[in-house]
């Protein structure tokens, strides 16, 4: 053999020596010896379905008790496993509040902190979120829907499928991220979104999968599907009754502002919103096509459904439904807005279904957050986390009734230039008293005490008898904002 062969013999040896021991290296899960018993393994972890809606409050489902909304579909996920009735987000606007499902983290921590934020496409792609965790770790991904985390509509790190749009995306006729492909679409958003989650999870998995569908519905401009354009006609929506003691305890609200320099705030988003395309804008008129928005995503449930049934997947598959943020619907003052940090803007509604592990028909009234859904979903998974989280899972509170949980969260709000009602405020929330502080203001905090005024009319930040209460949320504040430091 010449020097030339033997020398090339030589070095397809170590090369195929440098392979196998990259091989042998490389980490496999937990302690299976073949890729057969990993697949195996995998194959027994819970599959994931998420849902989430866009501004739905907590009340706005038939399961809920709304008077006449029809959501067979979504109450079902209810029905069948449980329903939280004290779930919020810590931050009751679109960005941070997804930023924070995903991350388990509070924006100050994400650094999503509100939707007109420069350079938060950016920073969305650096977010270690729980489908990135779960894809490390042998899932397959998918994302469909609003990402809503700045105009960028490209992938973002952990989604083996990408179907997304750019910002707050469009109803009628928008433009899709497909994989890379920009497609033009014909039709409603809802109905795509519905049609491409229900094509993933008939796909044929070797994987367990984690499927995220963000809908756009039932933000604004609220354009339903032609076929239920007629729903929901007969129903009169009446804005409660205003209460003056609830505006004259709210000096914030009432507080006199500069007139918008338009130039200033050119640049800053969000982007121009689409048009009503001639439908109403009176609050009976939104109202209905809020619910009719809804008839959509609840169809879209049941094909999901109907989808994992046929694959045989439905039991072993962890199904979540909620909202981002909830919406005010006269409450305040404010119609057609969220942002503050009363109850209708923090509560959202949230239902899960995992018989596994879930008992149907179970109710729940532990304070639960969003920042608790990571965590959660990554325990169910059999994944450590690689980061720590502000939230906790809440899988003990369904091993026992019993189980410690917390007993007040902390919730917060970063000003937004297009925004400019509303300043950044830091809150504290037991099941009994809610205390609101604004750092920029030394004379407009709030104190509600939420058993004798569950929808937030009397301020009682000054009434001599609650002073001591004063005292202890403001320490209870101080406690939690340190520990999420």
């Amino acid at each position: 053999m010449s020097v030339r062969y033997l020398l090339l013999a030589v070095i397809c040896f170590n090369g195929l020596a440098c392979l196998l021991e990259a091989a042998e290296s490389r980490p496999v899960w937990h302690t299976s010896d073949s890729a057969q018993e990993l697949r195996r393994d995998m194959k027994h972890r819970p599959n994931i379905v998420f849902v989430i809606t866009d501004d739905q409050r907590w009340d706005q489902l038939g399961y809920t008790g709304h008077p006449v909304l029809k959501t067979p579909n979504i109450d079902r996920i209810a029905h069948e496993g449980a329903s939280f009735n004290n779930f919020f987000v810590t931050t009751p606007l679109c960005s941070p509040s997804r930023a924070s499902f995903l991350t388990g983290l509070y924006p100050h921590t994400h650094r999503v902190y509100n939707n007109d934020k420069l350079g938060i496409d950016v920073v969305s792609h650096t977010l270690m979120t729980f489908p990135r965790q779960l894809r490390e770790q042998g899932y397959e991904t998918a994302y469909v829907g609003k990402w809503h985390m700045g105009l960028d509509d490209s992938r973002r790190p952990g989604f083996d499928s990408w179907i997304s749009f750019k910002g707050q995306g469009i109803y009628i006729d928008g433009v899709v991220n497909d994989n890379g492909t920009r497609r033009q679409l014909r039709g409603n958003m809802t109905d795509y979104l519905n049609r491409r989650a229900v094509e993933f999870v008939n796909q044929l998995h070797e994987k367990p999968f984690c499927l995220y569908l963000g809908h756009k519905a039932v933000h604004s401009p609220f354009l339903p599907a032609k076929r239920h354009e007629e729903l929901y006609s007969d129903y009169e929506f009446h804005i409660p009754p205003r209460d003056k003691a609830d505006l004259a305890g709210k000096p914030v609200l009432k507080r006199k502002l500069n007139k918008n320099n338009h130039l200033e705030l050119e640049g800053i988003g969000p982007e121009p919103g689409e048009p009503r395309r001639g439908r109403g804008r009176d609050p009976q008129s939104i109202v209905r096509d809020q619910l009719r928005c809804l008839a959509s995503v609840d169809e879209g449930v049941g094909q999901l459904f109907a989808a994992l049934e046929s694959t045989g997947e439905l039991d072993n598959t962890i199904f979540i439904y909620t909202s981002d943020n909830g919406f005010f619907m006269g409450e305040h003052g404010s119609f057609n807005g969220k942002r503050m940090p009363y109850d209708e803007a923090l509560r959202v509604p949230f239902f899960i279904r995992y018989p596994e592990l879930i008992k149907s028909g179970s109710i729940r009234e532990d304070l639960v957050l969003n920042i608790d859904l990571a965590p959660t979903l990554l325990e169910l998974a059999g994944v450590e986390s690689v980061i720590a989280m502000h939230g906790k899972s809440f899988v003990p509170l369904f091993k026992d009734a019993r189980a410690p949980w917390r007993e007040a969260f902390l919730a917060e709000y970063f000003l937004e230039k297009v925004a400019r009602r509303t300043p950044s405020w830091q809150a504290v929330r037991s099941s009994d008293w809610k205390y609101i502080h604004y750092p920029k203001f030394s004379d407009m905090d709030e104190l509600y005490s939420l058993k004798a005024d569950p929808k937030e009319l009397k301020n009682l930040v000054n009434h001599p008898k609650h002073q001591n209460r004063l005292t202890e949320m403001k320490a209870q504040l101080e406690g939690l904002l340190n520990q999420f430091n």
